[in-house]
């Protein structure tokens, strides 16, 4: 469950709106919840990720970063690992950013430069499957770079990591403006709120603070991945200055098939049916994802229409059941006759008698002797 996304472990759509998320929160959340589970550290586990899931999605901010970024991009924003398992911010922060551009910058704690990362530690990498190997699952190696604090610099992108008094904020880490009687403040971009900034650029690393790494790694992708859907491979992605190292995320785009389209845990196939087999239902042999079944058609099949096969679909990521095979009709007609299939054409019809193989007549004669009668 935590290798999932935060839309894919509250079971929900990516396009879900707020209530539908919420109602998909609670109802997990009473299914984990620890005092219906006592000692079930699994079931405790999946409590707190719902809850890191609600936390991100139920705030618009933080839900348009983690669409676009993913769950490295929420890092300094206040998502994730700040929200405790009851579900509040911390109230020095909450205070903090309160009274934070109201002429409180001063009282604003700024972090220690050494502490400070360049670089979030989560990382994503995007992968590109066939249809059959997300619908069997298979094992894909993923080749990476990840980035690691420069030994030299310690991290800092200073020559020897000697840091001086940034410029730009003077050491205050805040830059200020001015609005009528108002003042306001912001994290000084150059040092990023530290008040300290390189005099001189590491050579090692040309002031960046990070040297690139290539790797690589074998994933196990399970059935029934799809476009949208990720995977967390805990402890790849990229090492900071102390040595911690976060979590890389493989976000898959699957490719379509030639033949079986997807719709959700569902997949549709169009069988294309000559006219005199719809006519008379007969039974035609069509492929599945799992091999070959037999449709039998209704005497008189029309055009478009769908059978189900139940259980012949996709499986669910989550291990929710199968989805269903549909197979559409596509009746295809003769583009052109020769004197002998006129005859049988004409024999068949007419063995249906006026009525059945006329119908129109019956239905628009009445109309069209009306219409007579509009020019008499």
């Amino acid at each position: 469950m935590e290798n999932l996304s935060y839309y894919e472990i509250l079971e929900v759509s990516q396009s879900a709106d707020k209530s539908t998320i919420k109602k998909a929160y609670r109802k997990l959340a009473k299914q984990y919840h620890p005092d219906k589970n006592p000692g079930d550290k699994e079931a405790e586990h999946k409590f707190k990720l719902c809850n890191e899931a609600y936390q991100c999605l139920s705030d618009d901010q933080q839900r348009s970063t983690y669409d676009r970024y993913g769950k490295e991009g929420l890092q300094g924003m206040g998502g994730g690992s700040r929200h405790s398992a009851g579900g509040f911010d911390d109230l020095g922060s909450m205070f903090e950013d309160m009274f934070n551009g109201f002429g409180g910058g001063q009282s604003r704690r700024r972090q220690n430069p050494a502490d400070m990362e360049k670089y979030p530690l989560d990382m994503n990498v995007d992968m590109h499957i066939s249809f059959h190997e997300a619908i069997f699952g298979c094992e894909k190696e993923v080749e990476f770079t990840y980035k690691t604090s420069c030994k030299d610099c310690k991290g800092t992108g200073a020559k020897n990591g000697k840091l001086s008094t940034c410029k730009q904020c003077k050491g205050q880490g805040q830059v200020y403006m001015k609005q009528g009687f108002m003042t306001f403040s912001q994290t000084c971009p150059v040092c990023q709120g530290t008040g300290s900034a390189a005099s001189d650029a590491c050579k090692s690393c040309h002031g960046n603070g990070y040297d690139e790494v290539r790797e690589s790694v074998t994933v196990k992708i399970p059935k029934g991945i799809d476009t949208g859907n990720r995977l967390r491979v805990s402890g790849k992605g990229n090492i900071g200055k102390r040595g911690s190292r976060g979590d890389l995320y493989v976000t898959f785009e699957v490719k379509p098939d030639k033949h079986f389209i997807r719709n959700d845990n569902d997949v549709y196939i169009e069988i294309p049916v000559f006219f005199t087999q719809a006519v008379s239902g007969a039974s035609v042999t069509i492929p599945s994802l799992t091999g070959e079944l037999e449709l039998k058609l209704d005497v008189g099949t029309r055009d478009k229409q769908h059978f189900t096969f139940r259980g012949e679909g996709i499986d669910d990521v989550h291990g929710h059941g199968k989805g269903d095979l549909i197979a559409q009709v596509n009746i295809t007609y003769p583009k052109k006759l020769n004197s002998e299939q006129e005859a049988l054409l004409t024999q068949l019809q007419e063995s249906f008698g006026i009525e059945e193989s006329k119908p129109h007549e019956s239905v628009l004669d009445s109309a069209i002797d009306k219409m007579k009668g509009w020019f008499k």
